[in-house]
């Protein structure tokens, strides 16, 4: 019998799921790109006063596009299009920044 364990650790990796949205929202999103402004509107986006390093703002943003769209598909009161469209703008925007593979979008018809 060894001493050695036969546990072995392997690196957490996150686990990015793919975005299913529908096509006016997406189409929206992809349209407001050429307008988005990382510096001006990612401290809008997220009501923070500092913008965070590329690759960490990715996180915060699809778990309040979460948020956004369980309230869309609830039809809630609260629900903001302009806010989750802004929402979906900044998850492209970031997606596209960081080394890592960032979200699919896939258009629901």
């Amino acid at each position: 019998m060894s001493l050695m364990s036969n546990i072995l650790a392997f690196p957490l990796r996150p686990v990015v799921q793919p975005l299913r949205r529908p096509a006016t929202l997406v189409r929206a999103a992809v349209a407001g790109q050429p307008m988005w402004r990382r510096d001006r509107d990612l401290r809008r986006v997220l009501r923070s006063d500092a913008i965070p390093a590329p690759g960490h703002a990715l996180p915060r943003l699809r778990a309040e596009e979460d948020r956004m769209n369980a309230a869309r598909q609830e039809g809630a009161a609260e629900y903001d299009m302009h806010l989750h469209v802004l929402l979906m703008i900044a998850i492209l925007a970031e997606s596209r920044i960081i080394p890592v593979p960032g979200p699919q979008l896939r258009a629901v018809t």
